[in-house]
């Protein structure tokens, strides 16, 4: 089973007991979390995508959080005595994907039915009955 996420702007192709680095995520390290937006789902038999996909659950362990590799940027431009350097390293957490967890389609169908209102017929006589008979 493997499932495709979306985290940070970048799409991931994730299975349990991968281990991944996303941007900085917020919580301490050993602490499981659940990640938000699921594109597609794809177990032995069957692919979920859509509103299915998104109802599914990934589970993930913070392992570390870190700074990436420094990158440098350098302006410059000719004859103007102008130069300017600037650097930038971005924050990183490390985390292993724990769980990917389905909820089956018929046991949501059937919880669904259980929770919507039933209307009772308005009795004999009332004027809803007579308005609808004529």
């Amino acid at each position: 089973m493997y499932a495709v996420i979306r985290h940070g702007g970048k799409q991931y192709k994730v299975a349990k007991g991968d281990t991944l680095v996303l941007d900085r995520l917020k919580g301490e390290v050993g602490s499981e979390l659940e990640l938000g937006e699921v594109l597609m789902v794809r177990n032995d038999d069957r692919v979920l995508t859509g509103a299915d996909a998104a109802k599914a659950k990934i589970t993930i362990t913070i392992l570390e959080h870190f700074k990436g590799d420094k990158v440098l940027v350098f302006k410059y431009k000719p004859k103007k005595d102008y130069h300017r350097t600037q650097g930038h390293r971005q924050l990183h957490t490390r985390v292993r994907i724990e769980d990917i967890s389905l909820t089956k389609p018929a046991a949501r169908k059937k919880a669904a039915k259980a929770e919507a209102p039933v209307e009772a017929p308005a009795p004999e006589g009332t004027p809803e009955t007579k308005a609808t008979a004529e």
